[in-house]
Protein backbone atom coordinates (compact mmCIF):
# COMPACT_ATOMS: atom_id res chain seq x y z
CA UNK A 1 0.00 0.00 0.00
CA UNK A 2 3.01 2.29 0.28
CA UNK A 3 2.62 3.83 -3.20
CA UNK A 4 -1.14 3.48 -3.55
CA UNK A 5 -3.38 6.53 -3.39
CA UNK A 6 -7.12 6.42 -2.70
CA UNK A 7 -8.76 8.41 -5.52
CA UNK A 8 -12.27 9.72 -4.92
CA UNK A 9 -13.14 10.25 -8.58
CA UNK A 10 -15.23 7.06 -8.37
CA UNK A 11 -16.96 6.45 -5.04
CA UNK A 12 -20.01 4.42 -3.95
CA UNK A 13 -23.41 6.09 -4.39
CA UNK A 14 -26.75 4.94 -3.03
CA UNK A 15 -28.47 6.45 -6.09
CA UNK A 16 -26.46 6.30 -9.33
CA UNK A 17 -28.43 9.25 -10.72
CA UNK A 18 -27.58 11.51 -7.76
CA UNK A 19 -23.87 12.32 -7.45
CA UNK A 20 -24.40 13.69 -3.95
CA UNK A 21 -25.94 10.44 -2.63
CA UNK A 22 -22.70 9.06 -1.22
CA UNK A 23 -23.07 5.70 0.51
CA UNK A 24 -21.13 6.57 3.65
CA UNK A 25 -21.45 3.13 5.21
CA UNK A 26 -19.57 1.61 2.27
CA UNK A 27 -17.15 4.53 1.84
CA UNK A 28 -16.24 4.58 5.55
CA UNK A 29 -15.48 0.87 5.41
CA UNK A 30 -13.23 1.42 2.36
CA UNK A 31 -11.41 4.33 4.03
CA UNK A 32 -10.88 2.34 7.23
CA UNK A 33 -9.59 -0.67 5.33
CA UNK A 34 -7.16 1.45 3.30
CA UNK A 35 -5.70 3.10 6.39
CA UNK A 36 -5.50 -0.20 8.30
CA UNK A 37 -3.42 -1.66 5.46
CA UNK A 38 -0.98 1.26 5.63
CA UNK A 39 -2.43 3.54 2.96
CA UNK A 40 -1.79 7.27 3.41
CA UNK A 41 -2.70 9.39 0.38
CA UNK A 42 -6.28 10.42 -0.44
CA UNK A 43 -6.98 12.38 -3.62
CA UNK A 44 -9.98 14.61 -4.29
CA UNK A 45 -11.04 17.60 -6.39
CA UNK A 46 -13.99 19.97 -6.56
CA UNK A 47 -14.81 18.53 -9.99
CA UNK A 48 -15.37 15.03 -8.56
CA UNK A 49 -19.12 14.56 -8.06
CA UNK A 50 -19.77 18.29 -8.11
CA UNK A 51 -17.83 18.86 -4.90
CA UNK A 52 -19.40 15.93 -3.07
CA UNK A 53 -16.08 14.06 -3.08
CA UNK A 54 -14.51 16.87 -1.05
CA UNK A 55 -17.41 16.71 1.40
CA UNK A 56 -16.79 12.96 1.56
CA UNK A 57 -13.19 13.65 2.60
CA UNK A 58 -14.47 15.92 5.34
CA UNK A 59 -16.97 13.37 6.63
CA UNK A 60 -15.22 10.03 6.07
CA UNK A 61 -11.63 11.07 6.68
CA UNK A 62 -10.99 14.43 8.35
CA UNK A 63 -13.97 14.02 10.63
CA UNK A 64 -12.90 10.55 11.78
CA UNK A 65 -9.08 10.51 11.80
CA UNK A 66 -6.33 12.78 13.20
CA UNK A 67 -4.87 14.95 10.43
CA UNK A 68 -1.40 13.43 10.86
CA UNK A 69 -2.76 9.97 9.98
CA UNK A 70 -3.22 10.72 6.29
CA UNK A 71 -1.99 12.76 3.31
CA UNK A 72 -4.46 14.82 1.31
CA UNK A 73 -4.17 15.85 -2.33
CA UNK A 74 -6.46 18.47 -3.87
CA UNK A 75 -6.72 20.22 -7.22
CA UNK A 76 -7.62 23.62 -8.64
CA UNK A 77 -9.73 23.39 -11.85
CA UNK A 78 -7.35 25.39 -14.03
CA UNK A 79 -9.72 25.96 -16.94
CA UNK A 80 -12.45 27.85 -15.07
CA UNK A 81 -10.18 30.43 -13.40
CA UNK A 82 -10.64 34.01 -14.55
CA UNK A 83 -8.84 35.92 -11.77
CA UNK A 84 -6.56 35.46 -8.79
CA UNK A 85 -9.60 35.94 -6.61
CA UNK A 86 -11.21 32.88 -8.25
CA UNK A 87 -8.22 30.81 -7.12
CA UNK A 88 -8.58 31.96 -3.51
CA UNK A 89 -12.36 31.51 -3.37
CA UNK A 90 -12.23 27.99 -4.74
CA UNK A 91 -9.34 27.03 -2.49
CA UNK A 92 -11.01 28.30 0.68
CA UNK A 93 -14.19 26.42 -0.23
CA UNK A 94 -12.15 23.26 -0.73
CA UNK A 95 -10.53 23.60 2.69
CA UNK A 96 -13.96 24.02 4.23
CA UNK A 97 -15.47 21.01 2.47
CA UNK A 98 -12.49 18.81 3.32
CA UNK A 99 -12.47 20.06 6.93
CA UNK A 100 -8.75 20.72 6.86
CA UNK A 101 -6.35 23.64 7.21
CA UNK A 102 -3.97 22.58 4.46
CA UNK A 103 -3.30 20.13 1.62
CA UNK A 104 -0.20 17.98 1.60
CA UNK A 105 -0.24 18.20 -2.20
CA UNK A 106 -2.14 20.79 -4.19
CA UNK A 107 -2.19 20.71 -7.98
CA UNK A 108 -3.44 22.57 -11.01
CA UNK A 109 -5.92 20.23 -12.64
CA UNK A 110 -5.96 19.35 -16.32
CA UNK A 111 -3.06 21.31 -17.79
CA UNK A 112 -2.90 21.11 -21.58
CA UNK A 113 -2.00 23.70 -24.21
CA UNK A 114 -5.17 25.77 -23.81
CA UNK A 115 -5.32 25.51 -20.02
CA UNK A 116 -1.65 26.41 -19.68
CA UNK A 117 -2.42 29.71 -21.36
CA UNK A 118 -5.23 30.24 -18.85
CA UNK A 119 -2.93 29.31 -15.96
CA UNK A 120 -0.30 31.81 -17.09
CA UNK A 121 -2.84 34.55 -17.74
CA UNK A 122 -4.38 34.38 -14.27
CA UNK A 123 -1.29 33.56 -12.21
CA UNK A 124 -2.20 30.02 -11.18
CA UNK A 125 1.41 28.89 -10.73
CA UNK A 126 2.09 31.98 -8.65
CA UNK A 127 -0.94 31.07 -6.56
CA UNK A 128 0.57 27.64 -5.87
CA UNK A 129 3.75 29.31 -4.64
CA UNK A 130 1.70 31.61 -2.43
CA UNK A 131 0.00 28.59 -0.86
CA UNK A 132 3.32 26.83 -0.29
CA UNK A 133 4.86 29.91 1.30
CA UNK A 134 1.88 30.19 3.66
CA UNK A 135 1.90 26.51 4.63
CA UNK A 136 -1.47 25.89 2.99
CA UNK A 137 0.04 23.47 0.45
CA UNK A 138 3.14 21.56 1.48
CA UNK A 139 3.93 20.45 -2.08
CA UNK A 140 2.57 21.51 -5.46
CA UNK A 141 2.20 20.21 -8.99
CA UNK A 142 -0.18 19.79 -11.90
CA UNK A 143 -1.99 17.03 -13.74
CA UNK A 144 -0.96 16.96 -17.38
CA UNK A 145 -2.69 15.91 -20.62
CA UNK A 146 -0.60 17.15 -23.49
CA UNK A 147 2.55 16.58 -25.50
CA UNK A 148 5.97 15.89 -23.97
CA UNK A 149 7.22 19.00 -25.79
CA UNK A 150 4.70 21.17 -23.94
CA UNK A 151 5.52 19.43 -20.67
CA UNK A 152 9.22 20.18 -21.16
CA UNK A 153 8.37 23.83 -21.77
CA UNK A 154 6.23 24.06 -18.62
CA UNK A 155 8.78 22.37 -16.37
CA UNK A 156 11.53 24.60 -17.74
CA UNK A 157 9.43 27.66 -16.92
CA UNK A 158 8.26 26.34 -13.54
CA UNK A 159 11.04 24.33 -11.89
CA UNK A 160 9.51 25.09 -8.49
CA UNK A 161 6.74 22.50 -8.71
CA UNK A 162 7.18 19.12 -6.99
CA UNK A 163 4.89 16.69 -8.83
CA UNK A 164 3.54 15.90 -12.27
CA UNK A 165 0.41 13.79 -12.41
CA UNK A 166 0.23 11.59 -15.51
CA UNK A 167 -2.11 8.93 -16.83
CA UNK A 168 0.19 5.91 -16.84
CA UNK A 169 -0.70 2.38 -17.84
CA UNK A 170 0.71 -0.15 -20.26
CA UNK A 171 -1.69 0.88 -23.04
CA UNK A 172 -0.93 4.60 -22.82
CA UNK A 173 2.80 3.98 -22.33
CA UNK A 174 3.46 3.96 -26.10
CA UNK A 175 0.18 5.58 -27.16
CA UNK A 176 0.50 8.19 -29.91
CA UNK A 177 -2.29 10.17 -28.20
CA UNK A 178 -1.16 10.10 -24.57
CA UNK A 179 2.60 9.50 -25.08
CA UNK A 180 2.91 8.47 -21.43
CA UNK A 181 6.46 7.13 -21.60
CA UNK A 182 7.78 10.31 -23.19
CA UNK A 183 5.97 12.50 -20.65
CA UNK A 184 7.32 10.34 -17.82
CA UNK A 185 10.86 10.68 -19.17
CA UNK A 186 10.53 14.46 -19.51
CA UNK A 187 9.33 14.70 -15.91
CA UNK A 188 12.20 12.52 -14.71
CA UNK A 189 14.69 14.63 -16.67
CA UNK A 190 13.48 17.66 -14.70
CA UNK A 191 13.78 15.77 -11.42
CA UNK A 192 10.03 15.62 -10.72
CA UNK A 193 8.20 12.87 -8.90
CA UNK A 194 5.19 11.31 -10.59
CA UNK A 195 1.67 10.73 -9.36
CA UNK A 196 0.29 8.08 -11.71
CA UNK A 197 -3.42 7.72 -12.40
CA UNK A 198 -5.71 5.33 -14.30
CA UNK A 199 -3.46 2.23 -14.06
CA UNK A 200 -6.32 0.16 -15.52
CA UNK A 201 -7.22 2.74 -18.18
CA UNK A 202 -10.79 3.10 -16.92
CA UNK A 203 -11.17 -0.69 -16.81
CA UNK A 204 -10.04 -1.35 -20.40
CA UNK A 205 -7.18 -3.56 -19.17
CA UNK A 206 -9.68 -5.88 -17.52
CA UNK A 207 -10.28 -7.20 -21.04
CA UNK A 208 -6.98 -9.09 -20.70
CA UNK A 209 -7.85 -12.78 -20.28
CA UNK A 210 -7.18 -14.41 -16.93
CA UNK A 211 -7.90 -13.92 -13.26
CA UNK A 212 -9.04 -10.33 -12.71
CA UNK A 213 -7.19 -9.94 -9.41
CA UNK A 214 -3.94 -10.85 -11.14
CA UNK A 215 -4.62 -8.47 -14.02
CA UNK A 216 -5.34 -5.68 -11.53
CA UNK A 217 -2.16 -6.49 -9.63
CA UNK A 218 -0.07 -6.43 -12.79
CA UNK A 219 -1.66 -3.19 -14.03
CA UNK A 220 -1.05 -1.34 -10.77
CA UNK A 221 2.38 -2.93 -10.48
CA UNK A 222 3.35 -1.60 -13.91
CA UNK A 223 2.97 1.97 -12.64
CA UNK A 224 4.38 1.23 -9.17
CA UNK A 225 7.55 -0.21 -10.70
CA UNK A 226 8.51 3.12 -12.28
CA UNK A 227 11.33 4.62 -10.17
CA UNK A 228 9.94 8.18 -10.22
CA UNK A 229 6.36 7.16 -9.45
CA UNK A 230 5.82 8.17 -5.83
CA UNK A 231 2.08 7.46 -5.81
CA UNK A 232 -0.32 5.45 -7.97
CA UNK A 233 -3.94 6.56 -7.70
CA UNK A 234 -6.66 3.93 -7.90
CA UNK A 235 -10.38 3.92 -7.23
CA UNK A 236 -11.60 2.37 -3.95
CA UNK A 237 -13.12 -0.78 -5.47
CA UNK A 238 -9.80 -1.55 -7.20
CA UNK A 239 -7.81 -0.97 -4.02
CA UNK A 240 -10.09 -3.40 -2.20
CA UNK A 241 -9.11 -6.16 -4.62
CA UNK A 242 -5.37 -5.64 -4.24
CA UNK A 243 -3.34 -7.73 -1.83
CA UNK A 244 0.30 -7.32 -0.87
CA UNK A 245 2.36 -7.71 -4.03
CA UNK A 246 5.95 -8.45 -4.82
CA UNK A 247 7.76 -6.49 -7.53
CA UNK A 248 7.07 -7.78 -11.02
CA UNK A 249 9.80 -9.70 -12.79
CA UNK A 250 10.99 -8.63 -16.25
CA UNK A 251 9.33 -11.73 -17.69
CA UNK A 252 5.99 -10.94 -16.02
CA UNK A 253 6.11 -7.37 -17.29
CA UNK A 254 6.88 -8.60 -20.80
CA UNK A 255 3.97 -11.08 -20.75
CA UNK A 256 1.60 -8.41 -19.48
CA UNK A 257 2.68 -5.92 -22.13
CA UNK A 258 2.21 -8.57 -24.81
CA UNK A 259 -1.34 -9.24 -23.60
CA UNK A 260 -2.07 -5.53 -23.48
CA UNK A 261 -0.71 -5.07 -26.99
CA UNK A 262 -3.31 -7.53 -28.27
CA UNK A 263 -5.96 -5.10 -27.06
CA UNK A 264 -4.16 -2.21 -28.76
CA UNK A 265 -3.87 -4.20 -32.01
CA UNK A 266 -7.67 -4.18 -32.32
CA UNK A 267 -7.47 -0.82 -34.08
CA UNK A 268 -10.27 0.98 -35.85
CA UNK A 269 -7.64 2.19 -38.35
CA UNK A 270 -4.73 -0.20 -39.08
CA UNK A 271 -2.21 2.64 -39.33
CA UNK A 272 1.40 1.72 -38.50
CA UNK A 273 2.57 5.33 -38.18
CA UNK A 274 5.10 5.31 -41.04
CA UNK A 275 4.12 8.92 -41.96
CA UNK A 276 4.45 8.31 -45.70
CA UNK A 277 1.04 10.00 -46.10
CA UNK A 278 1.76 13.13 -44.09
CA UNK A 279 5.12 13.65 -45.81
CA UNK A 280 3.48 13.83 -49.21
CA UNK A 281 0.29 15.65 -48.13
CA UNK A 282 0.08 19.19 -49.63
CA UNK A 283 -1.29 20.46 -46.29
CA UNK A 284 1.04 18.29 -44.19
CA UNK A 285 -1.93 16.91 -42.26
CA UNK A 286 -0.47 14.74 -39.44
CA UNK A 287 -2.53 11.72 -40.49
CA UNK A 288 -0.91 9.09 -38.18
CA UNK A 289 -1.41 11.32 -35.16
CA UNK A 290 -5.09 11.83 -35.96
CA UNK A 291 -5.57 8.12 -36.57
CA UNK A 292 -3.82 7.35 -33.28
CA UNK A 293 -6.19 9.65 -31.40
CA UNK A 294 -9.17 8.13 -33.20
CA UNK A 295 -7.99 4.62 -32.33
CA UNK A 296 -7.72 5.63 -28.67
CA UNK A 297 -11.26 6.97 -28.75
CA UNK A 298 -12.62 3.88 -30.51
CA UNK A 299 -10.99 1.60 -27.95
CA UNK A 300 -12.46 3.47 -25.00
CA UNK A 301 -15.20 6.04 -25.82
CA UNK A 302 -15.70 6.65 -22.09
CA UNK A 303 -12.36 8.48 -22.13
CA UNK A 304 -13.54 10.79 -24.91
CA UNK A 305 -13.53 13.78 -22.56
CA UNK A 306 -9.76 13.36 -22.18
CA UNK A 307 -9.03 12.59 -25.81
CA UNK A 308 -11.02 15.61 -27.04
CA UNK A 309 -8.38 17.90 -25.56
CA UNK A 310 -5.52 16.02 -27.23
CA UNK A 311 -7.34 16.34 -30.54
CA UNK A 312 -8.00 20.05 -30.01
CA UNK A 313 -4.34 20.73 -29.17
CA UNK A 314 -3.24 19.00 -32.38
CA UNK A 315 -5.69 20.99 -34.54
CA UNK A 316 -4.35 24.25 -33.14
CA UNK A 317 -0.89 23.51 -34.51
CA UNK A 318 -1.60 21.57 -37.71
CA UNK A 319 -4.16 21.26 -40.48
CA UNK A 320 -7.38 19.51 -39.45
CA UNK A 321 -8.81 16.30 -40.90
CA UNK A 322 -11.66 18.42 -42.33
CA UNK A 323 -9.07 20.45 -44.30
CA UNK A 324 -8.28 17.40 -46.46
CA UNK A 325 -8.29 18.29 -50.19
CA UNK A 326 -9.31 14.73 -51.15
CA UNK A 327 -6.55 14.56 -53.72
CA UNK A 328 -5.80 10.97 -52.58
CA UNK A 329 -2.05 11.30 -53.21
CA UNK A 330 -1.55 9.92 -49.70
CA UNK A 331 -3.47 6.75 -50.46
CA UNK A 332 -1.04 5.85 -53.25
CA UNK A 333 1.79 5.91 -50.68
CA UNK A 334 0.06 4.05 -47.84
CA UNK A 335 1.64 0.58 -47.35
CA UNK A 336 -1.48 -0.57 -45.46
CA UNK A 337 -3.90 0.37 -48.25
CA UNK A 338 -5.99 2.54 -45.91
CA UNK A 339 -8.79 4.65 -47.39
CA UNK A 340 -7.24 7.70 -45.78
CA UNK A 341 -9.67 10.30 -47.14
CA UNK A 342 -12.73 8.43 -45.84
CA UNK A 343 -11.07 7.77 -42.48
CA UNK A 344 -10.13 11.43 -42.06
CA UNK A 345 -13.77 12.34 -42.68
CA UNK A 346 -14.79 9.84 -40.00
CA UNK A 347 -12.29 11.33 -37.57
CA UNK A 348 -13.64 14.81 -38.29
CA UNK A 349 -17.24 13.68 -37.71
CA UNK A 350 -16.30 11.93 -34.48
CA UNK A 351 -14.66 14.97 -32.91
CA UNK A 352 -17.01 17.53 -34.44
CA UNK A 353 -14.56 19.48 -36.61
Amino acid sequence: MKKLGFCLNRIPLSDKKDEHSIDYAVLNFMVDSFIEKGGKLFDTACTYFGGAAEEAIGNSLSGRYPREDFLLSGSLPSWIIRSGEDCRKIFEKQLSRCKTDYFDIYMLQWINEANYITAKTFGEFEFLEELKAGGKALKTGFSFYGSPELLDEILSEHPEIDYVRLQINCLDWESSAFRARECYEVSAKHGKKIIAEEPLKCGVLLRIPGEEEKVISFAVGFAENLPEAEFVLAEPKIIERLSEREALSDEEISDFLTAAEKIRSEKAVPCVGCSACSKICPLRIPVPEYFGIYNEYSMNPEEGWKIDHVYSDLTRNFSRPSDCLRCRICERECPQGINIVEMLQRVSRTFGF
